[in-house]
């Protein structure tokens, strides 16, 4: 049993790379807003307290949030991520223990990963855990510095990067496990000598490893499931990937798809075990489809009923109605 911990989701920055109005972690992926994915993976374990730093458009986070069993925390200038863990501080006053801090803007998290995460950090003992990968592309992200001997030294932020820094592959994806009194205490020494003239949470890094304390890594070879949305591209990708999870758990439940790549269908939706579904299908809506029925190509189906060994004709567009066993709907049908 891993002892208790509590969440930090870092939820307060404009994302000027999605050019858009709305706050980052709104931008809806796979049906969800991206920070309500992250919060579902954080929910599937054993937490003792979430908090949400927000601060662009704070009003309307909390409003989508509301159903969460979450606290706030407003960060009110943009000074770096480490400036948006320490606003959650009076918080978690009451909290004594292992503080996870995340990104809200990370959809493809597991609750495996940050399972194991949290379980790597307690059995080591460490102070500080944080999650590293490698990419080809490291543009954008922090570096991991190690010794010849390859332990840590720091976390260079690709801003404040040197020649040789730039080279290297092993990046920080920005989740952390951290000791709670070392947190905050750290982050309130950290400074702002650098080139965004910030706060940066990767400093408790530096400061843990020049203290002598415990500094480890968890290193994935999952690239995909820790990197942050920043683009309107990757956003597209991670509505690609998470796609793509739904349907192979769909069809390791016994479910036919002819092309699974054009096939969307909502986490709130049912298929049954031996049903077709073809081409360039969307089920939403808490859409429930029986057994053995076929699902022909272009269909549509918004909050329906259908039942076993029905046929819904191609490029039909159905909402809210109810579909009999062995029933044929013919192609083209159309019912708002």
């Amino acid at each position: 049993m891993t002892a208790p911990f509590s969440v930090i989701i870092l939820a307060a920055g404009k994302g000027t790379r999605m050019k858009s109005s709305k706050a980052k972690v709104l931008h809806e992926v796979f049906y969800a807003p991206m920070v309500e994915h992250v919060l579902k993976s954080v929910n599937a374990l054993d937490v003792s307290k979430t908090v949400i730093v927000v601060g662009h458009q704070k009003e309307t986070v909390q409003d989508k949030l509301k159903d969460f069993d979450v606290s706030f925390a407003e960060q009110t200038i943009q000074l770096g991520t480490g400036h948006a863990v320490l606003a959650a501080e009076v918080a978690l006053n009451e909290f004594s223990g292992t503080v996870m801090i995340l990104c809200g803007d990370t959809p493809l998290i597991r609750p495996s990963m940050l399972s194991e995460l949290l379980q790597n950090h307690v059995k080591e003992s460490a102070k500080v855990t944080f999650v590293t990968t490698l990419l080809d592309d490291p543009t954008n992200y922090g570096r991991i510095i190690s010794d010849s001997n390859g332990n840590i030294r720091a976390i260079v932020e690709h801003k404040d990067a040197n020649e040789n820094e730039l080279l290297i592959k092993e990046i920080n994806a920005g989740i952390y496990c951290v000791d709670k009194e070392y947190l905050f205490s750290t982050l309130k020494n950290v400074g702002t000598d650098n080139s965004q003239g910030e706060v940066y949470l990767t400093d408790i890094v530096k400061i843990a490893v020049e203290d002598g304390l415990t500094v480890k890594t968890y290193v994935t070879s999952d690239s995909i499931d820790v990197l942050g949305v920043n683009s309107r591209l990757e956003l597209s990708q991670a509505q690609t990937e998470l796609q793509i999870r739904r349907n192979q758990a769909l069809m390791s439940s016994g479910v036919s798809m002819i092309n699974p790549e054009t096939t969307r269908i909502s986490p709130d939706s049912t298929i049954d075990p031996d049903t077709i579904i073809e081409p360039c299908v969307h089920i939403i809506d808490h859409t429930q489809v029986g057994s053995g029925s076929v699902i022909e190509q272009g269909v549509i189906l918004k909050n329906c009923t259908v039942g076993n060994n029905a046929v819904i004709g191609a490029h039909s567009y159905l909402v809210g109605q109810k579909i009999s066993d062995k029933e044929r709907i013919a192609p083209h049908s159309v019912t708002l």
